[in-house]
């Protein structure tokens, strides 16, 4: 997608087709689970169902030519890896035109596997970047704590504790700091989660650099350098070119 371009409700006229527009999301919506390249354009687009305008349509056409330009790219499972979660947590704050909220993304792998990603607007407006960074790693660590049941529930043995890499210090200190202060008396309880999973040694909150970010293509629109990088990183590879 176009990093300039943001999408709302009123930005053009309405699209004259709205059914087939709903019915080309609709089979889009099928490749998101091979395809987290196309996660968080699919996100927006599912926005703009009951009215959609003449750019959204024409946005998702661009994302069509993508998708024909890279038809053998997929993610690939290598055969032998750590057993280890690994989840990246990223948000974007108030990107929404018409709401002001926040997106929020993670992504788990499973040693250097993609197993899980999604990319979702928040319930809720947010009214710093520390408390939108702080809901998505609740939302992580959730992921995470499911991830952990699975394993168990297959026999799958473990060592090693789980990895959660935010890129915001402010949210990984309030997780960290166990005193109520003025930056977390807006934020709802069920957020604390968080807190109660790193003290239960469920997970390791560690801290990462925005440039190095996996999860970042889940948030937000990317130039084509860092969004081809991001992709590297996810495992995602294109069969039809060469290595």
């Amino acid at each position: 997608m176009v990093k300039t371009i943001h999408l709302h409700q009123n930005d053009s006229e309405l699209y004259h087709d709205p059914v087939s527009y709903r019915q080309l999301v609709g089979r889009l919506l099928y490749l998101t689970n091979t395809r987290p390249d196309i996660t968080f354009a699919m996100k927006q687009f599912t926005q703009f169902m009951a009215v959609p305008t003449v750019l959204h349509h024409k946005t998702m056409s661009r994302v069509l030519r993508y998708i024909k330009g890279t038809l053998g790219q997929g993610l690939l499972y290598p055969p032998t890896s750590i057993i280890q979660i690994k989840g990246f947590s990223d948000s974007d704050w108030a990107t929404c035109p018409d709401t002001r909220k926040s997106i929020s993304g993670y992504s788990m792998f499973l040693g250097d596997s993609l197993v899980s990603w999604k990319s979702k607007k928040q319930n809720t407006v947010s009214r710093s970047s520390s408390e939108v960074e702080y809901r998505a790693l609740a939302i992580a660590s959730c992921e995470i704590q499911w991830l952990t049941y699975l394993l168990n529930d297959f026999q799958v043995l473990y060592k090693h504790t789980a990895l959660l890499y935010c890129d915001n210090n402010s949210a990984r200190h309030i997780a960290a700091n166990a005193v109520f202060h003025e930056r977390t008396k807006h934020v709802e309880i069920d957020c604390h989660v968080i807190r109660e999973r790193l003290n239960n040694k469920l997970l390791h909150l560690l801290p990462i650099s925005t440039s190095a970010h996996v999860a970042d293509i889940l948030t937000k629109p990317l130039e084509p350098t860092p969004f081809n990088h991001n992709l590297s990183k996810l495992g995602v590879i294109n069969i039809h070119f060469p290595t």
